[in-house]
């Protein structure tokens, strides 16, 4: 996908789609490199966007893992597909992910993969998608998301990073920044635990 298709849709769907850019190749082998894919069996990707993480994800699990990916744009769903064929990809919001794992016959995931842009979500949006996270998750699973170095400067960004991550997962952890993207972005790796608390 054009650079330019890319920012006209982060203008036109500010609330939703969020980026200075598309995300590099770099970030995408880092965060994919973290989630240790061979792992996983049920993989599920947050906000493909123009399918980068897609790609990279699609490379590294196992071939009979199943994987979906999930993107409220309808523009970036189609660069995904166009990108990743073969992919399953989903039009519709991260908060809605267990509707559509369970369709696909899957009641959790191992590893979930997110590329949303968390300081443009309300507080209640947040709490929306990381209820439906925590709860689509396997016990041991692994979410992973990354943000701008400069995000938790932020109100939306201190909220979740700080505040709302951490209320949910005992375990998270911080790595970075990745400078081969722009800008640097760091990797968050939340852990739910193997048995509730």
């Amino acid at each position: 996908m054009a650079w330019l298709t890319f920012m006209k849709e982060v203008i036109l769907e500010n609330k939703t789609t969020g980026a200075l850019g598309p995300s590099s190749k770099e970030l995408a082998v880092a965060i994919t490199s973290l989630a240790n894919l061979s792992e996983s069996k049920v993989i599920v990707e947050y906000g493909s966007g123009d399918g980068v993480f897609t790609q990279e994800i699609g490379r590294r699990k196992n071939h009979d893992a199943f994987f979906m990916a999930m993107e409220v744009n309808e523009i970036l769903v189609k660069a995904t597909r166009k990108r990743c064929p073969g992919v399953t990809v989903v039009h519709d919001g991260a908060q809605n992910v267990r509707a559509h794992l369970e369709k696909y016959g899957h009641s959790c995931c191992d590893t979930i993969i997110s590329g949303l842009p968390w300081t443009r979500f309300d507080a209640a949006l947040q709490d929306e998608i990381l209820n439906a996270t925590y709860d689509i998750l396997c016990p041991g699973g692994k979410f992973l998301t990354f943000a701008y170095a400069s995000s938790p400067l932020f109100p939306g960004g201190r909220r979740f990073f700080k505040e709302k991550l951490l209320q949910r997962f005992p375990k998270v952890e911080r790595v970075g920044p990745i400078w081969k993207n722009i800008p640097p972005c760091h990797v968050y790796i939340a852990c739910k635990p193997l048995q509730q608390l």
